[in-house]
C-alpha cells in the first residue's frame, strides 16, 4: 500500500496570508518607482508598435547565461552531469532549441512533447520520458527510439513488459521514486514509495527482466525548493536504495536523476523577505553527497531543469486599458509625502488598473508575486493598486497590491519574471494569445510564436453540414 495521496504544492515555505503580511507601514511604499522603458536595450514602446500589447519578450543572452552558469555550477564539483530541459516550462521551438544548442538534452512528460522534441530533431537517445501518463504507441516509439522511459507505476510496468517481450535486444528504462524528505511537501502522486519498499520490489522485477536494463532511479522531490539539504537527503536515500538493489541482484544502477524544482528569483505569496539560494549551493549540497562514493562507483547524476533557466529571461508587457475607483484629481498639489500619506491606507489596494492582459496568459500568478514597474519614469508617489486583468471574470486580478504611480489609458507596464510556465499554460479563452518575440544576442527581435487569430482558434472546430449558417438579419 502506497501512502495517501498528496496534492502537489510548492514546499512548506510558501505562504497564503495575502499581500498584506507584508508586514510594511503606510509609507513605505516609497515615494518613486523604478521603471522598465528597455529590455536587452530594445524599447518597450517600440516593441508594442511593432508587436502589439500584450506582448511575450524573451532574452536570448539571459537564457544561455542561466544555462551556462549551471551546467558550470555543477561540472565543476561533478563532471558526470547530464543536463535535459524540461519541455513542460517552456516549448517554443526557439527557446528549447538555445538550450539544446547549449548541450541540454530533452525531458518530456507526454506524448505530444515527445513529438515536440523529436520534430525538433531530437532523437530519442537523448530523450528523458517522464509521467504518469504515456499512451502505448508514445511508449513503443520511445523504446524504439533509445529514450529512456523512467516508469511511473505498476499498470505502465506491465504495458512495458509486454511492448518488449519480443524484442531481441533489452531497452534501457528507469523508475521514478517518491521520497519524503522532511524538508518538503511529498509527491506521492508520482513514482513508486521509497520508505515501504516498493520501489525496491519494481526494480527487482525490472532487473528480473531479460528484455528490461535498469538504467535510471529517479526522484523529483518537487518545485521551487529553497533548501538544498532536500537533494543531499535524497541523493542519500536513492544511493541507499541503489546499494541494497545490487545487494540482492548484483545490479548496480549506473544513474541517478534528481529531477529539477531549483527555484528562479521570482517571490512567493505572502513571504516579504527571503533570499533564493544560488544555483551552486544545490551543486554543492548533491555533488557533497555522490563524492563521498569511490570514484568507480560514482554514478552519472541528471537533471531535469526548467523554472531556473528560464524565468527570468521572459517578460510581458501590457498596456493600461482602464482606470478603476482612483481620484487623481489634485494629486499634483500635495507634497510627496503628504501625498503619500492620503492615497495610502493600510495595505489594501484603493482603486486600480484594468490591463489588456490576464490570467489567461498568467498562470504563475497565483503562487508568485509577479514584479511590476511601469514603462515610463514618474516624479508621482506610488499608491498600492489592484491590478485587475482583461477577463470578463472577477477572479482575474494579476496582482492584489502593487505599488504604481498615477497611470493612464495605453501607459505600458513590465511584469517580470515570467518565462516559466506562463506560455505553456497560457489559456485560449475570451481572448487570443499575443505574439512572442525573442531579443537575441545581437539585440534583433523576432517573432518566435505569432499572435493568434480566429482562423487559428477555429482550426480544430467541425460544424455539421446543418448548422452553418449564413448571414442573416439576426
Amino acid at each position: 500500500m502506497t501512502a495517501p495521496y498528496s496534492p502537489p504544492v510548492i514546499t512548506s515555505e510558501l505562504g497564503r496570508s495575502g499581500e498584506a503580511s507584508a508586514a510594511r507601514n503606510s509609507l513605505s511604499h516609497g515615494l518613486r518607482t523604478t521603471h522598465t522603458d528597455r529590455i536587452e536595450g530594445v524599447s518597450v514602446e517600440g516593441l508594442v508598435e511593432k508587436f502589439g500589447s500584450p506582448l511575450f519578450v524573451f532574452s536570448e543572452r539571459v537564457l544561455r547565461d542561466s544555462a551556462r552558469r549551471a551546467r558550470k555550477a555543477f561540472e565543476s564539483v561533478y563532471p558526470n552531469t547530464v543536463f535535459a530541459w524540461s519541455y513542460k516550462t517552456n516549448y517554443l521551438g526557439a527557446i528549447c532549441n538555445v538550450l539544446h544548442e547549449e548541450g541540454w538534452i530533452a525531458e518530456v512528460v507526454s506524448d505530444f512533447e515527445y513529438q515536440k522534441a523529436r520534430r525538433a530533431g531530437i532523437p530519442g537517445r537523448s530523450i528523458i520520458y517522464n509521467g504518469p501518463h504515456k499512451p502505448r504507441h508514445s511508449l513503443e516509439r520511445a523504446l524504439s527510439e533509445g529514450a529512456v522511459v523512467q516508469i511511473d507505476n505498476w499498470d505502465e510496468l506491465g504495458l512495458i513488459e509486454a511492448i518488449v517481450a519480443e524484442r531481441a535486444e533489452p531497452v534501457n528504462v528507469g523508475i521514478r521514486i517518491w521520497v519524503d524528505t522532511g524538508l518538503a511537501p511529498v509527491w506521492s502522486k508520482f513514482g513508486f514509495a521509497l520508505g515501504n519498499g516498493e520501489a525496491r520490489r519494481a526494480a527487482q522485477r525490472i532487473i528480473s527482466n531479460p528484455r528490461l536494463k535498469l538504467h535510471t532511479l529517479h526522484s523529483h522531490i518537487g518545485t521551487y525548493i529553497l533548501d538544498p539539504k532536500a537533494y543531499a537527503v535524497t541523493a542519500d536515500r536513492i544511493l541507499a536504495l541503489r546499494d541494497h538493489i545490487e545487494a540482492q541482484t548484483d545490479h548496480l544502477v549506473p544513474c541517478i536523476n534528481l529531477g529539477g524544482g531549483f527555484p528562479s528569483n521570482s517571490v512567493l505569496h505572502g513571504l516579504p523577505d527571503y533570499s533564493v539560494p544560488s544555483i551552486e549551493a544545490y551543486a554543492a549540497a548533491i555533488a557533497g553527497v555522490l563524492n563521498k562514493l569511490p570514484r568507480a562507483r560514482r554514478p552519472q547524476l541528471r537533471l531535469e531543469s526548467g523554472r531556473h533557466l528560464v524565468d527570468e529571461a521572459g517578460w510581458l508587457i501590457t498596456s493600461v486599458v482602464a482606470v478603476k475607483g482612483a481620484d487623481r484629481a489634485g494629486a499634483t498639489d500635495l507634497s510627496a509625502v503628504n501625498a503619500k500619506a492620503s492615497l495610502v491606507l493600510g495595505e489594501h489596494a484603493r482603486g486600480g488598473y484594468v490591463v489588456d492582459a490576464g490570467i489567461n496568459l498568467l498562470y504563475t500568478a497565483a503562487w508568485y508575486r509577479i514584479g511590476v514597474t511601469p514603462a515610463r519614469a514618474s516624479n508621482l508617489p506610488p499608491n498600492a493598486v489592484r491590478l485587475y486583468g482583461c477577463l470578463c471574470m472577477n477572479i482575474d486580478v494579476i496582482r492584489e497590491s502593487v505599488d504604481l504611480p498615477p497611470l493612464e489609458v495605453e501607459d505600458r507596464l513590465v511584469l517580470h519574471p515570467v518565462g516559466a510556465y506562463n506560455v505553456t499554460q497560457s489559456m485560449q479563452f475570451i481572448a487570443f494569445r499575443p505574439a512572442v518575440v525573442l531579443i537575441g544576442v545581437d539585440g534583433r527581435a523576432e517573432v518566435i510564436r505569432k499572435r493568434e487569430e480566429l482562423v487559428d482558434v477555429e482550426s480544430c472546430e467541425m460544424v455539421p453540414t446543418r448548422l452553418v449558417r449564413r448571414e442573416s438579419s439576426l
